[in-house]
């Protein structure tokens, strides 16, 4: 009986225990009847059934008290409800207390055998979401959460808050930070899961193109239009549409984006009724919308409209402690798929992805993991990253300082200005740190400012100071 889907039978007529009894062990399911809620409730933990049926009518505790009483201790478990009166009253409580479903006596026994089917395919619907969820929070934590990173754990609160909603989401970072891992989880986590998802990347289409991608068009809309093609809002249709890199859009196209978002219609190209469609909308952009607002080339109403809840994604270099756990993922992600047996990296390796400033973030990282075990070497990736003048900081032992550089003479004798050697030595480590952080931003001034946590203009001086205002 372990191995066969279980029913509890709690009935207090002996004939509907038996008819009960005949009816479900002919299906193949094992059953254990009894008389009241009371005994029920005693054989819940024995008995673990997969399914329950319940009549309204019990002496003692009442059939619904006997189902509040189930859904507390085993909320899972489908209950299927079985009375003779059918009171509107008594079902409203009976589904607002968690029944499954709700049959009238006497009932048909196929009505009985599809509320069966139904109960049990709906549990292992739901089981089937709740180890899918874990496992998309597995996958999000493994590939963009990895590390302990407070804004990254910002990140992962916002997407089980939003997941499960059909609020408009704006995910925003630099190319290459998992903007579309992102999209996927609040797709996978959501209400909509079992439903289309549907990507559109805005900035590889032209605009007519990207228009009739979208939307569609009729047959005849223009030349070579031979017959109706439906756009992708339709295919996403009660699903969600992921329209990334959203800033590439033209503005006509904005203009009808916002319709969608405003009214849930739109036309197609060369039609002339209104299509209804209802999709969730998630955005993803690299660029600053601000700035593109500012200088008309994004529409003002249209941000307000997508900035409902916005994702902010750090770069991979402002989350660093991410990288080991990066690159195990993706190790054994490409082991196993080209059959290699890459088991980790070398210690100089990892110190130099853990110093290197990663400007392509984790999809650049995983390229290259991907290339170590292709190739089953590291040294071209080495060669790579020193050739962008972003070796590691090198680890500088006590007796390799140069004390002569600092001004310390250490002949007998003399006596030190260990306030001068002192300042000397931070004037040379300033040198050394803000040069390179300047190659590794490519000298890019702003960058380099913020990632120094210091003003543009004093960036500028003490690059002069330093003798290192001629860049490269």
């Amino acid at each position: 009986m372990s191995d066969r889907v279980k029913v509890l039978v709690i009935d207090d007529d002996p004939s509907i225990r038996d008819f009960l009894e005949t009816l479900a062990t002919r299906q193949g399911y094992g059953v254990h009847a009894v008389s009241d809620g009371e005994s029920a409730l005693a054989s819940l933990d024995r008995i673990r059934p997969d399914v329950i049926t319940l009549d309204t009518v019990l002496p003692g505790m009442d059939g619904l008290e006997t189902l509040r009483r189930i859904k507390q201790r085993t909320p899972e478990v489908p209950v299927i409800m079985l009375s003779g009166h059918g009171q509107a009253r008594t079902i409203v409580e009976a589904m607002r207390l968690g029944a499954t479903d709700f049959l009238r006596k006497p009932f048909e026994v196929e009505e009985l055998e599809v509320a069966f089917k139904k109960a049990l395919e709906n549990r292992a619907l739901e089981e089937e979401v709740k180890h899918l969820r874990g496992r998309v929070r597995t996958e999000v934590d493994a590939l963009l959460l990895g590390g302990d990173s407070p804004r990254m754990r910002e990140v992962r609160e916002i997407i089980e808050q939003v997941a499960d909603t059909d609020i408009t989401v704006l995910i925003r970072g630099e190319s290459g930070t998992g903007k579309e891992v992102v999209a996927r989880a609040l797709f996978q986590l959501g209400n909509r899961r079992s439903r289309p998802f549907v990507k559109v990347n805005c900035a590889a289409l032209p605009s007519e193109l990207l228009e009739s991608e979208l939307f569609g068009f009729e047959k005849g809309a223009f030349t070579g239009a031979q017959k109706r093609k439906l756009g992708k809002f339709e295919y996403a249709n009660q699903g969600t549409i992921f329209l990334d890199e959203i800033s590439e859009m033209a503005p006509g196209l904005q203009a009808k984006l916002l319709q969608v978002l405003q009214d849930g219609e739109f036309s197609r190209l060369g039609g002339e009724a209104d299509v209804r469609v209802d999709a969730r909308i998630i955005a993803a952009t690299n660029r600053n919308l601000e700035d593109a607002v500012a200088k008309g080339e994004f529409r003002e109403d249209l941000y307000y409209r997508l900035n409902v809840v916005t994702i902010q994604i750090p770069p991979l270099r402002e989350r660093i402690d991410a990288v080991p756990l990066l690159v195990e993922h993706f190790l054994g992600m490409y082991n196993a798929q080209y059959n290699k047996a890459v088991e980790k990296l070398s210690a100089e390796t990892m110190r130099v992805l853990m110093n290197y400033h990663w400007p392509g973030n984790v999809r650049e990282l995983e390229n290259m993991i991907k290339r170590m075990v292709v190739l089953g070497s590291e040294q071209t990736v080495l060669q790579e990253i020193g050739q962008r003048g972003m070796a590691p900081v090198q680890r500088v032992a006590d007796d390799d300082l140069d004390l002569a550089a600092l001004g310390a003479d250490l002949s007998a004798g003399r006596d030190l200005d260990l306030k001068a050697i002192a300042k000397r030595a931070a004037q040379i480590a300033e040198k050394k740190v803000i040069e390179r952080v300047l190659a590794q931003t490519r000298w890019n001034r702003k960058e380099a400012a913020e990632r120094l946590q210091i003003s543009y203009k004093a960036l500028l001086y003490k690059m002069k100071e330093n003798g290192l205002s001629d860049g490269r």
